[in-house]
């Protein structure tokens, strides 16, 4: 895993590239360097920060250079060792054992129709000296970022969006309409830019500039085309799929070892891994009791502790009880992105304790309540339609007013089934695309509009009908299939993996999502939707593979999220926070919220009439993190 930086047909290519490299070194302490292509018609410079996993010799360092081609390359490829069999049957030679040199080489040899042969996580740099062209690469699921900047005839990219702000700030704006998907969905899709005129390379795409500074592009995997595709093939052994998948994802001359929340997607991957490498070990996180008893949170660690008794390995206890007001600024920094989840605070807290132990790959369920239906949302919208067949006068009359005036919390005690009931009502009686947006965003359309700036109304629109665009693209004829759809190519790569990938680099780590896999995905949409949700189960055909595997106490527990004490950090250590740096901030101060709104938010939340805690911690990061890229020059828009 590392960093690439590059600097294409630019006159100070030396300089950004130089000092993006700097901004990324968390990302690869073992190595780093800055190559300057000898071209007379073109300026290449690419850039890279090396930590090294696959061949931890000095010869894989990059950028790689080899007969012409040079690449700066961000990734593990899990199948590299067979990819390396066909080429050296094709008479080609490696100097390395390395992962880098056969992506270099597979490019030499099939350039685009390469990608498809990749099993892995992957974003790329690779010049070309013979035509003198620049291809950026990005994995089909969008697990590895790769951030594209067009500048004058040519173009700077980075991993990190903060590698570019550093070096050409002042030349950029914040995009308003980022900053108002961001309220709403507490993070950023693919689609939406943080600043104007940067973008998010997307997944499953490639992208070559020439020197005449024309651009050629195009897509080697479509997630809709795909899912439609296994959808409509014969039904994949899910059993003999994971355990491939995990298999192919231990690869590594480098400690590996997995995140074991206790929960169905964590174990399994932990069990798998535990199948073929014995000495493995895991990692889990604990909070403290009084956070629990306020957030009305299942003892998570417990489970993870009988799944460690079970596979008889090693299991390291991280106990969640940071200084959250030093920890959210650079948690901001961190993320890049406009993101207000705390989770990634979970993720960071447990890659440091890892890396502290000499540990730099570690194992992650993630993906597989996108790919099987594992969330409350996929669920609950279902329920919505039973829900529409009782009487109005019932629902409206009844159930609704009796659920709204019920307390969130009572004393230091959190009542998690009233915030769930309240929750529901609010997508109840909306129809599908409309339902299952309300379930997992922050706000109707209504209360977005009432809380920001009047002007941004038209941008409220915009957002909104994105989501619609992506939902209902699609030819899949099943509810839970268009959900799970719709949330890998939004949700998972838009929020899940980005918080991963940030997270786990600034501790300088490696996080690997066997379920976040072409074949896996494949294998997902093979299964029909009423094998993904069986009457109340969910992921109930990833549950009937895990008994091979896994004890049904862990199997059959009731769902959980790999969450934080949000309610009682917001209740109790950010109160002060919440008074003086979102009340009294920059979005208040410019219009961007409104502040009458804001403050009944706030009331409410401390009232314990409604639970708006993620609401406020979203806020309170897109406040910091404004101020940030105002720090590196970023102007408004």
């Amino acid at each position: 895993m590392c960093g690439v930086a590059g600097a294409y047909q630019q006159p100070d290519g030396k300089v950004l590239v130089g000092t993006m490299v700097d901004r990324l070194e968390h990302r690869g302490p073992d190595a780093g360097g800055v190559v300057e292509l000898v071209d007379p018609d073109t300026s290449v410079v690419l850039g890279h920060r090396r930590l090294s996993i696959i061949d931890l010799s000095t010869a894989a360092d990059q950028p790689f250079a080899k007969d012409g081609l040079t690449l700066s390359y961000n990734g593990e490829i899990y199948n590299f060792l067979q990819i390396r069999r066909e080429l050296e049957a094709l008479g080609v030679r490696f100097a390395t054992r390395s992962d880098t040199e056969v992506v270099l080489e597979a490019w030499r040899v099939w350039g685009t129709a390469s990608l498809r042969r990749f099993r892995g996580m992957f974003a790329f740099a690779v010049h070309d000296a013979r035509t003198g062209s620049l291809t950026l690469v990005r994995d089909p699921l969008g697990i590895k970022p790769l951030y594209v900047m067009p500048r004058g005839s040519g173009v700077v990219f980075a991993s990190e969006l903060k590698a570019i702000l550093t070096v050409v700030g002042p030349e950029l704006k914040v995009d308003p309409a980022a900053m108002v998907a961001s309220t709403l969905y507490y993070w950023l899709p693919q689609e939406f830019n943080a600043v104007q005129g940067v973008h998010k390379l997307a997944p499953g795409s490639w992208r070559t500039y020439h020197r005449d500074g024309s651009v050629s592009e195009g897509r080697y995997w479509d997630t809709a085309e795909e899912a439609a595709r296994a959808a409509a093939g014969p039904r994949a052994d899910l059993r003999e799929v994971l355990e491939a998948s995990v298999q192919a994802h231990l690869v590594s001359d480098a400690p590996v070892a997995s995140f074991l929340s206790g929960g169905l997607d964590s174990s399994i991957v932990t069990a798998l891994a535990h199948r073929a490498d014995a000495a493995i070990e895991a990692y889990t996180i604990a909070f403290r009791a009084q956070d629990q008893r306020l957030e009305a949170m299942p003892d998570d660690a417990r489970y993870a502790r009988m799944m460690a008794s079970h596979l008889g390995i090693r299991l390291h206890e991280i106990e969640i009880s940071p200084n959250v007001v030093d920890l959210l600024p650079r948690m901001v920094d961190i993320l890049d992105e406009p993101i207000g989840d705390p989770a990634a605070i979970n993720t960071l807290l447990m890659c440091d304790a890892a890396r502290e132990a000499g540990v730099k790959v570690l194992l992650s369920g993630m993906g597989a309540d996108e790919l099987f239906g594992g969330y409350r949302k996929h669920l609950a919208t279902l329920i919505t339609a039973r829900y529409r067949r009782l009487p109005r006068a019932v629902r409206t009359g009844v159930v609704a007013p009796a659920v709204r005036a019920m307390p969130v919390a009572v004393g230091q005690r959190g009542i998690r089934t009233v915030r769930w009931a309240q929750r529901f009502l609010t997508f109840a009686e909306l129809p599908e695309e409309e339902a299952f947006r309300r379930s997992y965003t922050l706000y109707d359309r209504d209360e977005l509009v009432d809380l920001l700036d009047p002007a941004l109304t038209g941008d409220v629109d915009h957002v909104i009908d994105s989501h619609r665009a992506v939902y209902e693209d699609t030819t899949l004829t099943d509810q839970v299939d268009r959900m799970c759809l719709a949330d890998t190519r939004m949700f998972m790569v838009g929020l899940n993996l980005t918080y991963t990938d940030r997270a786990s680099m600034a501790a300088s780590t490696e996080v690997r999502v066997p379920f976040v896999d072409p074949v896996v995905f494949a294998a997902a949409f093979s299964l029909p939707g009423s094998e993904k949700i069986r009457g109340r189960v969910q992921k109930a055909a990833l549950k009937d593979a895990a008994r091979a595997w896994l004890p049904d106490e862990v199997i059959d527990r009731p769902k959980a999220s790999f969450g934080v004490p949000l309610r009682a950090w917001v209740t109790n250590d950010l109160r002060e926070l919440v008074d003086d740096t979102l009340l009294r901030g920059e979005l208040v101060g410019t219009g961007f919220l409104q502040r009458e709104p804001l403050e009944r938010l706030v009331a409410d939340q401390r009232s314990g009439r409604r639970d708006e805690s993620k609401q406020i911690w979203q806020l309170l990061c897109l406040e910091q993190w404004y101020r940030t890229v105002q720090a590196a020059g970023v102007g408004t828009a």
